[in-house]
């Protein structure tokens, strides 16, 4: 394994693979602060050469944390597919990245080879890519879960409804949801961010959401997103959620932040299959976003790109129904500017999209960030262009209880509008039913919510 390259007659001389993987990454001010970051444009394009030469089988053999110190990395190697693996060991990052590319390589194809893949590796290749290469990559790749609908169908393009409240006013939730639905915004999931995460809480929103959606006989799933541990309490007392949700990490130590283990989420993944009210066989709601990682001191010296990675490798294993980055949220000491925060977002979407999961992305921004709300549209029309199975629906963008900006409900209308894509299939022929669509287009209907309070339920 050769760590060591010269470039413009200077010699560069990397100690480990995850030296290299850090310094071959696109500038992000995460890894500046952590003092991993290459020094000059000239030590990451040489970090670059250096990790395209490398096999496959150097980067398993060199995981960012190692196996007996972390149960992620125990997760991710345990579940690599070994027959695969031995097949593809001596690639080198390079002709990998070549093979995603190449005109012939189809959906059926990657999913093939991905169950070899371990997280370093994805992470590894996303490195040496473009944001186009990014982008043309992410758009094969086809990954359909099932909960009470089917996400991720080729011409799709879903959303989360996120009428997040300050205070968890009922009043409030119950109107930025009916305006939501309205817009056709809500078919990946209703998902609501509590103020108080408390189980009678969890389980007054969600008996409302539940009687809403069974008047209405909205075909979508509804998920309350406080801590898993109180979403397991209020489940295990009948509160009627269709999804269980967690916000993960790439490493023990920082899922242990997070009040998580590996055992916790398999007791959650199992009682989401005897509980919830969802046709499954997926159950599971994932969030991650870089930088988490590095906040919680939590990296070991690797990059906020490669923990990414990991993350997926560790929900890859419990095949969840979504899983979404939110890019920008973390602020500008992990992704400083509007630049380095549509990187991520490519980067988190080919990363989990090739981890084999129903990849969204939460299209946002704090207000010290150096971005504004066309930054974010940009972001989200790559996306889109990428294949992004989701994005979020906030009412005007604006999300007024965690006080960050994302994207609205006019953001995914436009964009099915733009690129010729509709809601999730059942979805799609409720919006129909009520007058809300005609053919896949928004009526004059659209956007009021008082449809919801002037008509009769649609049987």
């Amino acid at each position: 394994m050769n760590l060591t390259v010269t470039l413009s007659n200077q010699r560069y001389n990397f100690n480990t693979v995850k030296e290299v993987l850090a310094k071959a990454n696109e500038v992000k001010s995460g890894d500046q602060l952590a003092g991993i970051a290459a020094s000059s444009t000239a030590e990451r394009v040489a970090a670059k050469i250096v990790l395209s030469q490398l096999t496959l089988k150097d980067v398993y053999e060199n995981p960012a944390v190692p196996y007996d110190q972390d149960e992620v990395t125990r997760l991710i190697i345990d579940d690599l597919d070994s027959t695969v693996f031995q097949q593809i060991q001596n690639w080198t990052l390079e002709q990998l990245r070549e093979w995603l590319l190449a005109p012939t390589t189809d959906s059926a194809m990657i999913h093939a080879i991905s169950g070899g893949l371990t997280a370093e590796m994805i992470a590894g290749v996303c490195k040496l890519m473009t944001n186009l290469d990014l982008i043309s990559v992410a758009k094969k790749i086809h990954n359909e879960k099932t909960a009470n609908t089917t996400i991720g169908r080729p011409g799709t393009f879903s959303s989360r409804l996120q009428p997040n409240h300050p205070s968890d006013d009922l009043r409030g939730i119950m109107a930025a949801t009916m305006e939501g639905l309205s817009m056709g915004i809500g078919d990946a999931v209703i998902g609501l961010n509590p103020v108080n995460d408390t189980v009678d809480n969890l389980t007054r929103i969600l008996t409302t959401f539940h009687d809403f959606c069974e008047t209405w006989q909205v075909p979508t799933q509804t998920c309350v997103l406080g801590h898993v541990t109180t979403q397991m309490k209020a489940i295990e007392q009948g509160a009627p959620a269709g999804l269980i949700f967690q916000s993960i990490a790439g490493s023990e130590k920082a899922n242990t932040a997070f009040g998580i283990n590996r055992q916790l989420i398999e007791e959650a993944n199992q009682l989401g299959h005897e509980q919830l009210h969802n046709s499954g066989p997926n159950v599971m709601y994932f969030e991650t976003g870089q930088g988490s990682e590095l906040s919680a001191e939590a990296n070991f010296g690797a990059d906020q790109v490669t923990m990414e990675a990991r993350c997926y490798g560790f929900a890859r294993h419990f095949d969840p129904f979504i899983v979404n980055t939110v890019v920008g949220f973390i602020g500008p000491e992990y992704l400083y500017d509007a630049k380095q925060v549509t990187r991520a977002g490519l980067e988190d979407h080919f990363m989990g999209k090739l981890s084999g999961l129903a990849m969204g992305c939460d299209v946002c921004y704090t207000n010290h960030m150096q971005a504004d709300q066309n930054d974010i549209e940009n972001l989200a029309m790559l996306l889109a262009n990428a294949g992004c199975t989701y994005i979020m629906g906030v009412p005007q963008a604006d999300d007024v209880m965690l006080n960050y900006q994302s994207t609205g409900y006019q953001e995914t209308a436009t964009i099915r509008e733009l690129l010729n894509l509709r809601p999730i299939p059942e979805f799609d022929a409720w919006l129909e039913r009520l007058g809300l669509s005609h053919d896949g287009h928004l009526t004059s209907k659209a956007g009021d919510a008082s449809v919801f309070l002037t008509k009769e339920a649609v049987k």
